[in-house]
């Protein structure tokens, strides 16, 4: 008799260790953690930004920062908001799109649900490891703007900025990286490279660095800046080197596209160093990282800018009467066979949607790009996977949504006030721009194949 008691209890254990591990099991395989499944969505599509020294307003590189946020991490996920990718993928696809699959915002959503579990320490992956201070690597070269005091007069601000080098002997650059100060002050800059010929100028070091651009003519800033040649002659200038816009990461291309050359001696001249509305003074120390390359650049990059201060009218007048929403559409023909890199749409606060695309002279149309929901805080160069053949005759068209409503969040006025952006063209924050400007090389045979991102 005792031995059948002890058989039966035996079995009722064995019977209740099999039930709970069978629970166990399943819990298990639904149970969503750190370790397995978040941490390589985040160190994928956050880190990159949300690391010390870049935009993100702070850092997502542990569990420890991941997980005390994990109700908002949800929330901008779900919504999108978060990673930023204003494009829409669907219309068409470029290199670096940060997108989240609908099964990596649903893990998301349950981790956090879930109580935001670590899992096992020995499962996580290695934090990603990037070069301090850019997006591209390690520099070759770092040349440090003048550091300057912004005034907090809630106005934006415009100076002109000198950057002054001396290199051991001549070299060709592939990329060059404007990296804003740490507290972001910086809305956009526009950047030129002074050339001296040898013998053509002795002290490339003399003359203001920082002039204000709004109180002096051209010709007096260069003056200050000690810009001319020492005979009072004008040195060589290669325009628009290098730029900067929120959430842009500097173009790379391959096999030496778009480089440039760096004399010996020479200055960046940083023409439109543009700082929004702040309320207090605030110090921006910037830079310029510069990657170099062993060859000359084998082919040269163009521009087309369209809209404001481009080459094509804006249809209609450009003026947007407070308490409305207006669609401007402006276009421009193609003169030749174009291989289109990069792209970049440009608002300011009133953007709502942008789209564009090529009517090609067969009659088809070609995407170039739909962004369905403007957000002036995030403007990308936007390059292609491979080049983009576009025909002689094809005519560019590019629509343009502003919202000048009090429903606009991002409205600077309350009340909505009349833009004339006709009339006032300025980059002030809050005055309004409609700009398309196409990156693109002179069509050759085979560009089409040619893939972008190696």
């Amino acid at each position: 008799m005792a031995k059948l008691i002890r058989l039966l209890v035996s079995l009722l254990i064995a019977g209740f260790i099999f039930e709970a591990c069978n629970s166990d099991d399943t819990a298990e395989s639904d149970r969503v953690t750190w370790a397995t499944d978040i941490a390589p969505i985040v160190f994928d599509n956050c880190v990159p930004c949300h690391r010390p020294g870049q935009p993100g307003p702070f850092p997502l590189t542990s569990y420890k920062d991941v997980a005390k946020r994990s109700k908002m991490v949800a929330f901008v996920t779900e919504s999108r908001y978060m990673p930023p990718w204003p494009a829409d993928h669907t219309y068409q696809s470029f290199l670096g799109e940060k997108i989240l699959s609908d099964q990596e915002i649903e893990l998301i959503q349950k981790w956090h649900k879930q109580g935001a579990p670590r899992g096992k320490k020995r499962n996580e992956p290695e934090v990603p490891s990037y070069p301090k201070g850019s997006q591209l690597g390690t520099p070759d070269l770092v040349l440090h703007v003048q550091p300057h005091l912004v005034p907090g007069e809630n106005r934006d601000e415009f100076f002109i900025m000198k950057v002054p080098y001396e290199i051991p002997e001549e070299k060709y650059v592939r990329a060059a990286e404007f990296v804003p100060g740490r507290n972001q002050l910086v809305h956009h800059m526009n950047g030129h490279l002074i050339l001296y010929q040898e013998g053509r100028k002795n002290d490339v070091f003399k003359g203001e660095y920082v002039v204000d651009s709004e109180l002096f003519t051209d010709t007096e800033i260069y003056e200050m800046m000690d810009v001319l040649n020492d005979d009072g002659s004008y040195p060589v200038l290669d325009p628009l080197v290098v730029n900067y816009l929120p959430g842009v990461i500097a173009s790379e291309y391959p096999g030496g596209i778009g480089g440039f050359k760096m004399s010996k001696k020479g200055a960046f001249m940083i023409h439109d160093m543009h700082y929004a509305p702040i309320p207090t003074d605030q110090w921006d120390s910037s830079r310029i990282n510069i990657f170099f390359m062993d060859t000359p650049p084998s082919r040269p990059t163009y521009e087309i800018q369209m809209g404001t201060y481009g080459i094509s009218k804006i249809v209609p007048d450009f003026i947007i009467p407070a308490d409305t929403v207006m669609t401007f559409h402006t276009k421009a023909a193609l003169e030749e066979d174009i291989s289109l890199l990069t792209i970049n749409p440009h608002m300011h606060l009133l953007g709502q949607d942008f789209w564009a695309f090529a009517l090609l002279p067969s009659g088809d149309t070609l995407p170039l790009i739909k962004i369905p929901r403007w957000d002036f805080h995030w403007q990308y160069f936007y390059t292609f996977e491979k080049m983009l053949k576009i025909p002689k005759g094809s005519v560019i068209h590019v629509y343009a949504t502003f919202d000048n409503t009090a429903n606009n969040p991002e409205n600077p006025f309350n009340p909505p006030q009349l833009i004339d952006a006709q009339r006032d063209v300025s980059m002030r924050t809050t005055d309004e721009m409609l700009q398309f400007i196409m990156t693109y090389l002179p069509y050759q045979e085979g560009d089409e194949e040619i893939r972008l991102g190696e």
